[in-house]
């Protein structure tokens, strides 16, 4: 999509520090973190949300490229979250597939 903020960094038309790279995914630091570790997964082709990459096929590859960016920050041991907002109260503001990554401190919610 010509307009989507995503599509752009895999263009490298808009940069990014750019931390794991695969096939079919790119990863790179958010630029507003929240922990001292927050590195969005996205696909290298525009999906829209994380059901639509599930139903792409694509959704364990960027769960693996998480899993690969949580050991390469260190974080594995400590512990980490992956996390897809979807939907109008999820607070996500770009529509294009991503996972969080988002470890190296105590994350505060406690989700189960």
């Amino acid at each position: 999509m010509s307009d989507c903020l995503f599509c752009k960094i895999v263009a490298s038309e808009i940069p990014a520090t750019i931390v794991h790279e695969t096939a079919t995914t790119l990863a790179f630091r958010d630029i507003n973190p929240h922990a001292p570790v927050h590195v969005l997964v996205i696909p290298k082709e525009h999906y829209e949300d994380a059901a639509a990459l599930a139903e792409a096929g694509l959704a364990g590859d960027v769960l693996i490229a998480a899993a690969a960016v949580a050991a390469q920050e260190g974080i594995v041991e400590s512990g980490y979250r992956v996390i897809f907002n979807t939907g109008p109260d999820a607070g996500r503001t770009v529509f294009h597939a991503h996972a969080h990554v988002l470890g190296g401190t105590g994350l505060s919610l406690r989700l189960g």
